[in-house]
């Protein structure tokens, strides 16, 4: 059975005059109360403005005592590794063991470069700076600690314990799981061997480094599901996992209409105003479906059927309870017999 979450969109508040922040905390109650899996928030430093997410969720782990609480995704990158272990680690005990971090190493988009030249980072070496940083988490929530030597970090013997604690500050969780975001293709506008080789790389990531993998903004194409899914394999048996343990979701932005044609209308408006760059680089369509709740149904079978195991559902809407509402009464019990 496919698990659904829904994106609380910190975004919006500072683009809707009706959905402030509290709202969104409000949401998350409303999200757990209607009966689905999770509750996540995005992340940008200015490129994109929005509320801070760790903040936010360590707020909605108070407002909330089942749902999984999630990123979608933190750009952890731009983060330094020792801060965000021990900040990811409180809000994992702060929520009692409910976080997944979805991790991303920052798309190519201009607002994103020039995040990275403001924080003094260099952006052709995001793939690297991810993949190190990454590997300090896990020493971190793991082990406790962490002698990591890398191109860009070096660290001798570094724990949060000084000896005069009961023990190292870890999460609950050991570790806390990691999604990894890839949304590398072998069709679009890279020649095909570059795409094969990042998509290799992806994959060894995901397998590696991380408990799931995270997707989107393919929508018109379930079979890359099935392809991407191919070289996760092939990556996990080189090192002897089973991938079939690991997450595969897929974040979706949608519109629930009483027409596809209301409904379009509404979501192009939307995400203009939410991604002011991406929205006229790429086409909407491949955002999600729009369109009636059969529409919406039908899709998520789709990829459902191609190998996805989770749904991250984004509303692309300035009423954000009444879709999230829409979806729990005419969608999520058809996937919750």
């Amino acid at each position: 059975m496919a698990s659904f979450g829904v994106n609380l969109n910190n975004r919006e508040p500072l683009i809707a005059p009706s959905y402030s922040i509290h709202d969104a905390l409000d949401l998350s109650e409303l999200v757990e109360k209607l009966g689905f899996d999770s509750v996540w928030v995005g992340d940008s430093l200015f490129s994109k403005p929005r509320y801070e997410s760790i903040s936010l969720l360590s707020a909605i782990s108070q407002r909330t005592t089942r749902v999984k609480l999630g990123t979608a995704c933190l750009v952890t990158s731009t983060r330094n590794p020792l801060y965000l272990a021990l900040e990811w680690a409180t809000l994992d005990v702060l929520s009692k063991g409910r976080t997944i971090l979805g991790a991303c190493m920052g798309n190519p988009e201009n607002g994103v470069r020039r995040e990275f030249a403001a924080l003094g980072l260099e952006f052709k070496h995001r793939a690297d700076i991810f993949e190190e940083g990454l590997k300090v988490l896990r020493d971190l929530w793991i082990d406790g600690k962490t002698n990591f030597q890398g191109k860009h970090f070096q660290y001798d013997n570094v724990e949060f314990y000084s000896g005069t604690e009961m023990g190292p500050l870890k999460p609950v969780q050991s570790p806390p799981p990691i999604w990894v975001i890839s949304n590398i293709r072998l069709t679009g506008d890279l020649p095909s061997e570059v795409a094969a080789k990042r998509l290799e790389r992806s994959c060894r990531r995901i397998v590696e480094l991380g408990e799931g993998w995270m997707t989107c903004c393919r929508a018109m194409h379930p079979y890359e599901v099935n392809e991407q899914l191919g070289y996760l394999k092939i990556a996990a048996d080189r090192v002897g996992v089973d991938i079939s343990k690991k997450a595969i979701s897929y974040q979706v932005t949608m519109n629930i209409g009483d027409s596809k044609e209301s409904a379009t209308k509404a979501f192009g408006s939307y995400i203009s105003q939410y991604y002011p760059e991406l929205s006229k680089q790429m086409d909407l369509s491949e955002w999600g479906p729009v369109g009636t709740p059969d529409d919406i149904i039908k899709w998520l079978e789709e990829f459902s059927e191609a190998g996805v195991t989770d749904f991250i559902c984004r509303f692309g809407d300035l009423d954000q309870f009444g879709q999230v509402e829409r979806f729990a009464k005419e969608i999520l019990p058809h996937f919750k017999k």
